[in-house]
């Protein structure tokens, strides 16, 4: 597969690169057609600041589930000013959500592993694909460490799903690294991190981790730790 040789031959180049070197290639020199996917992570929200450094007018996107704390939206707004760069919004086809709730109930993703990843299709996937339109790569802030589902990520990944290459820059930190450069350069970030929630994403899916827990343990903590993914990074292409 094309693809595939592609992304080996630029995980044999950037393997050893830091971040801002592999940034700068996908920004700069390939194509003109990469975007950067931000879900306001504390690795996210370092990413928007290399980014901002580089070409601020970077192609930068979110996805607004309709059901993301108060302290998420208020970040959205917080960074765009710190930064001076625009972060485009999508939101879930209404008809489509409207149709889910209506027949499984508001809070299906609690009833099984399928009703979940039905919420997330819907209200993460499908928009996705819409920000994706006439993308060639994406720029996002998955880290190794942060769950056993993602240990096997590289530097550079194939998307077969989505048909691009995705970009992992920060793959390689730590948690610690993480937050020892949002100290250094004050990157806004968001206040729950400071209450117990590392990883952030819809209110009813995010509790607060415990003592010894892993970052992810509170996200979709009702299922088995190898189902923890909404479907956006399942498949590398492996």
């Amino acid at each position: 597969m094309a693809g595939n040789k592609i992304v080996n031959e630029l995980n044999a180049r950037f393997r050893n690169s830091s971040p801002g070197e592999v940034i700068r290639y996908f920004l700069k020199d390939f194509d003109g057609k990469t975007a950067f996917g931000t879900s306001l992570g504390a690795e996210d929200q370092v990413l928007t600041k290399m980014i901002a450094d580089i070409d601020p007018d970077t192609f930068i996107f979110t996805l607004d589930t309709g059901r993301l704390f108060t302290e998420t939206y208020n970040l959205i707004s917080r960074t765009m000013k710190t930064y001076t760069v625009k972060i485009n919004i999508f939101f879930p086809d209404a008809e489509k959500v409207e149709k889910m709730v209506n027949e499984f109930g508001i809070n299906l993703f609690y009833d099984s592993v399928e009703k979940r990843e039905l919420c997330c299709h819907t209200r993460k996937i499908e928009p996705s694909k819409r920000a994706f339109s006439g993308i060639d790569a994406w720029i996002c802030g998955i880290r190794r460490d942060q769950s056993v589902s993602r240990y096997a990520t590289q530097v550079v990944e194939w998307d077969e799903q989505n048909d691009l290459i995705k970009v992992n820059p920060v793959y390689k930190w730590t948690e610690e690294q993480v937050w020892e450069y949002i100290n250094k350069y004050n990157i806004p970030y968001n206040s729950l991190h400071d209450n117990g929630y590392p990883s952030i994403s819809c209110q009813p899916c995010t509790r607060a981790i415990k003592p010894g827990e892993d970052v992810r343990a509170g996200r979709w903590w009702w299922e088995e730790p190898e189902k923890k993914e909404c479907g956006l990074h399942k498949n590398r292409g492996e």
